[in-house]
């Protein structure tokens, strides 16, 4: 189980960002907003609300002007060498994880350009280092590659071809390390 993390302390959600925790009824917002932008990579509702209920510290909602879910990070303790496949149960966290590994981080169009996506990594990382993690972690597919390569994301070899396989032959293991600072 990957505890709450304390709202007090250097790692917690400056004011300004508007991304709070994710509630389970923040979920059929998350499956419409997945539905919208990631229509060829489905996932079920229980399998999101999975890793919402073993890391609720890693799942966060960016609500819209109504408070809808407008976008959403899915993240938790992982394995560099064996992400988890798309729309599989993981039953536990690892015991030993070697990454904080982000599952998904989507954003509407409408509520993008305005550093959500950084804000997002900044609690992302706070959480790997609370944690006492250095990597990041993620699969990109082909159309986010090019974003997370220009957030310091660098491709990962070695992951086996049949998990990597269940997000698209072009997704990329990507992986960034949390240097001081970053």
């Amino acid at each position: 189980m990957c505890p709450s993390i304390p709202s007090t302390g250097p790692t917690t959600i400056p004011p300004a960002n508007p991304w709070r925790p994710m509630r389970a009824d923040d979920l059929d917002g998350v499956v419409a907003v997945a539905a919208q932008l990631h229509p060829d990579y489905p996932e079920r509702r229980d399998v999101l609300d999975e890793r919402r209920r073993l890391c609720p510290s890693g799942c966060l909602i960016l609500p819209d002007a109504r408070g809808n879910p407008g976008g959403y990070v899915l993240s938790h303790p992982g394995r560099v060498a064996s992400p988890p496949a798309l729309d599989t149960y993981l039953h536990t966290l690892p015991e030993q994880p070697d990454c904080w590994y982000i599952h998904d981080i989507a954003i509407l169009p409408a509520l993008r350009g305005q550093g959500a996506t950084r804000d997002a990594l900044q609690i992302v990382t706070g959480r790997a280092r609370q944690h006492g993690l250095h990597w990041l972690a993620l699969m990109a597919t082909p159309a986010a590659r090019g974003l997370w390569t220009h957030l310091g994301f660098t491709p990962i070899a070695d992951i086996p071809p049949h998990i990597a396989a269940t997000y698209g032959s072009e997704a990329c293991p990507m992986r960034r390390p949390l240097s001081p600072g970053t």
